[in-house]
């Protein structure tokens, strides 16, 4: 293979770097990437899998990892299923996808008794390698985007766009221990998985089953030194006892808008820490990070910088760079870059002085009497305040308007969100005076009811229902 040619992750694992004292953590179990690199946890079958359409289906997301390591360079394209898929999509995504084998841990009678594709089973367990030779490919990754009620999009990666955002040379050791809160098998949780791993680097796993308690005690167990996930997740990981179990050095935000309130936050809680947001997404790939403690971002990143060029059309951020994804896999999703090769991403910013700032999405907006309202917006007005944890702004039906502002606000503690006394009473209207200081009328909510808490999606984002 010419030095220059593209080599798979196994390829760059193994380029002439110890993996013995590097680990993979799941809940139950825990593999050695060094094992891995002298065994399989697909056994004697890998090679039948060589050329085929697979997709990856598994309950354990250690198994999923071990099992992408495995088939990245053998596979001729990857379907990365996560696992809160609907199972009424799954035929769709096999029949697009020309899906001809499927990887899982479990039986997959559950989602529909999918026939046709060879079925193949993998696990925790490595075994040896029992001098397999399988041709080296360039897989395609299929990765289904987030944030949809209906039927997911799924969008075609190589594994250079993957990875382009990651600076292989900045080695950052086998002492650094990664972790995360989201699920590797969706875009930010996988950009996470491929910087530990070929950083030279741990990688401690996250559960759907675990608790944040749970995973928290785990993660300061395992001395986690660079750690990720959405807001949500953060202010959800700072609402429990246990976020005093670890102290990492670096921080890292992405998936939804950083707002000021959760970087401070962040800041106190965790002062010797690095603390950067990043803007990504599943089409347009991970357009930059931020490290100066700020939301938003300078206006100077606007224009051309290295690899990554971005503008801002109709308030619309728009990103062209080496590292978006090559198309969508089904012609119906529409055409995923314009004609000059600018992926829309449908976030809506606003210039502040030298700043640009997220308002919110455009497919979220709230019509208030013709008047638009992006709840992110409100939500980090009212995250301001220094008793809110986080909040989410929908809209409410109004026979004159249309709709209405409503915000559920979760406290960081004191007064008791089930309280009737004067104390709630008082709250509210210090979140309307600081709404009343910041925003126009009709942004400001009309109803403000405090919650114990608010519903997060797999995806690590608040899930936003409007009426």
């Amino acid at each position: 293979m010419p030095p220059n040619c593209l080599t798979s992750i196994r390829d760059k694992l193994g380029n002439g770097s110890d993996c013995s004292g590097r680990f993979l953590w799941g809940v139950t179990a825990t593999v050695c990437l060094g094992d891995l690199l002298r065994g399989t946890n697909l056994g004697d079958r890998l090679p039948e899998l060589s050329g085929r359409s697979v997709l990856l289906a598994t309950r354990d997301q250690l198994a999923a990892a071990l099992a992408l390591i495995e088939l990245d360079g053998v596979a001729r394209r990857l379907i990365v299923c996560p696992p809160d898929i609907p199972s009424v999509h799954l035929p769709s995504v096999i029949a697009k996808c020309g899906v001809d084998a499927i990887v899982s841990d479990h039986d997959l009678q559950d989602h529909g008794g999918l026939g046709g594709p060879l079925r193949f089973t993998c696990s925790t367990a490595i075994t040896p390698v029992k001098g397999q030779e399988v041709e080296h490919r360039a897989t395609e990754w299929v990765l289904l985007t987030s944030g949809t009620t209906g039927a997911p999009k799924m969008v075609i990666h190589s594994l250079g766009a993957l990875m382009a955002a990651i600076d292989l040379g900045q080695n950052l050791g086998s002492d650094v221990v990664w972790g995360t809160f989201y699920d590797i098998r969706r875009y930010g949780g996988l950009q996470i998985f491929l910087r530990a791993i070929l950083g030279r680097g741990s990688l401690v796993l996250s559960s759907a089953s675990e608790s944040v308690a749970d995973h928290l005690t785990r993660l300061g167990a395992h001395a986690v030194t660079h750690l990720s996930g959405t807001p949500s997740h953060w202010r959800r990981a700072l609402m429990s006892p246990q976020a005093r179990s670890i102290a990492p050095c670096y921080i890292r935000l992405s998936g939804e808008i950083a707002d000021q309130a959760s970087l401070n936050a962040l800041r106190s809680f965790y002062p010797e820490a690095r603390i950067g947001h990043a803007f990504a997404s599943t089409e347009a790939g991970v357009g930059f990070e931020v490290n100066d403690g700020l939301a938003g971002f300078p206006a100077s990143m606007v224009g051309a910088h290295g690899e990554v060029e971005m503008k801002i059309d109709n308030g619309s951020l728009r990103i062209r760079s080496a590292r978006t994804a090559l198309r969508y896999v089904d012609a119906g999703d529409g055409v995923l870059a314009d004609e000059e090769g600018f992926v829309d991403t449908g976030d809506i910013v606003e210039l502040r002085g030298d700043r640009y700032h997220f308002l919110g999405r455009t497919n979220g907006v709230i019509n208030v009497g013709g008047l638009k309202v992006y709840p992110e917006e409100v939500e980090a007005v009212i995250n301001r305040h220094p008793a809110v944890r986080m909040s989410i702004v929908r809209s409410r039906k109004n026979p004159i308007t249309g709709s209405l502002v409503s915000a559920d606000v979760v406290l960081k503690g004191g007064p008791d969100p089930n309280s009737a006394d004067g104390q709630i009473a008082d709250f509210k209207r210090e979140i309307l005076q600081i709404c009343h200081q910041s925003l126009a009328a009709h942004k400001i909510p009309a109803t403000i009811r405090c919650v114990p808490a608010l519903e997060i999606a797999a995806a690590g984002k608040l899930v936003r229902h409007h009426a």
